[in-house]
C-alpha cells in the first residue's frame, strides 16, 4: 500500500492521479504558515502540535519511507521532511531518499550520516554535490572510468557511514562503504525526467520484501545478513528500473514518458524474478 504525504494544495490533484494511492495532506508550506498576527501561533508551535502529530501516527505502520520526490525546496517543507527523517530512524524504519531528499541531505548531510538502514539515489550532478558536502574528492575520470566511479561511488558511501549510495548513470554503481555491486543491465535510450522514481518505488519494494524476510513470514534459514540484503535490494530495484526503461523505450520510442515506465513494472517484476532466463 502506498501512502502519499504531501503539502494540502497538492492533494486533490495527487487523488486524481489515482485511486490507488491513500493520499494524506498533512503537509504545509512558508505561505501557509506565515503568522497574519502577533497573536498566530508560531511556525514551530503549528509543527509541533498540528502538522507532525498525524504524519508521525501514519508512521508508525509503515515499514518504508521514501523522502524527496515532489518535495520541492521551500524551508517549512524541508524542515518537516528533516524530522520525518529523524522519526524514521528512531522508529527504526528503512528510507530511500531521492530528488529534493538529497538537497536536504546536501545541505545538513548528519541527518542520515551512520544510518544503516537508507538508500540514497543520486544522478551524476546530485552525487558531485553530495561529495562536495562531504569533502569527497571527485577524480578525473568520473564517472566514465569504471574503476574510478566504483571508487568513488565507495568514498562517498564510507563518507556517510552507513547509507547504501545508488549512483544512477549509464551504468549504476552501487556502495555501502564495504562492498560494491555494478548493474550494467542495458536501460532505455533515452533518459526522462521522473525516471528516477521508479527507482525509489522498486526500492520501497525490495526493502518491504527485506522486512518480510528478516520478520520470517515465510520459513527460511535467515543466511542472509542485513548488509547483503540492503546491497541486494539496491541492486534488484536498480535492475527493474532499467528493466522498465528499456521495455518502455521499445514500445514508445522517442515519445517515452516517465509513467510509461509503470506500465512495464509488472512485466519486470516476471522477467527478472521468474523467467531462469533472466533471473537475478
Amino acid at each position: 500500500m502506498s501512502h502519499v504525504i504531501c503539502e494540502r494544495g497538492a492533494a486533490q490533484v495527487i487523488k486524481s492521479y489515482s485511486p490507488n494511492l491513500m493520499v494524506h495532506p498533512y503537509m504545509r508550506d512558508s505561505n501557509s504558515l506565515t503568522p497574519a498576527s502577533t497573536t498566530t501561533p508560531s511556525i514551530s508551535t503549528l509543527l509541533n502540535d498540528e502538522i507532525l502529530p498525524p504524519i508521525y501516527a501514519l508512521m508508525s505502520r509503515l515499514h518504508v519511507v521514501v523522502v524527496g520526490p515532489g518535495l520541492g525546496r521551500d524551508k517549512v517543507m524541508l524542515e518537516i521532511a528533516t524530522k520525518v527523517i529523524e522519526r524514521a530512524k528512531e522508529l527504526g524504519l528503512h528510507i530511500v531518499i531521492d530528488a529534493d531528499g538529497l538537497y536536504l541531505v546536501q545541505q545538513s548531510p548528519d541527518v542520515i550520516k551512520g544510518y544503516t538502514k537508507a538508500i540514497l539515489t543520486p544522478n551524476i550532478v546530485e552525487f558531485q554535490r553530495l561529495s562536495n558536502a562531504l569533502g569527497v574528492e571527485i577524480p578525473k575520470g568520473f564517472p566514465e572510468d569504471a574503476a574510478t566511479a566504483k571508487r568513488t561511488c565507495h568514498a562517498l558511501a564510507k563518507a556517510f557511514g552507513g547509507p547504501v549510495v545508488v549512483a544512477k548513470g549509464r551504468v549504476d554503481y552501487i556502495s555501502d562503504g564495504n562492498f560494491e555491486f555494478t548493474c550494467d543491465m542495458p536501460g532505455g535510450k533515452k533518459r526522462v525526467g521522473g525516471q528516477g522514481d521508479t527507482l525509489s518505488g522498486t526500492l520501497s519494494t525490495f526493502l518491504a520484501w527485506k522486512h518480510a524476510y528478516q520478520s520470517r513470514i515465510w520459513d527460511h534459514d535467515v543466511s542472509l545478513d542485513e548488509p547483503s540484503l540492503m546491497m541486494l535490494s539496491a541492486y534488484g530495484a536498480a535492475a527493474i528500473t532499467r528493466y522498465c526503461s528499456r521495455a518502455a523505450y521499445g514500445k514508445y520510442g522517442r515519445a517515452m514518458l516517465a509513467s510509461n515506465l509503470s506500465e512495464m513494472v509488472g512485466d519486470a517484476y516476471s522477467a527478472l524474478l521468474e523467467d531462469d532466463k533472466y533471473r537475478i
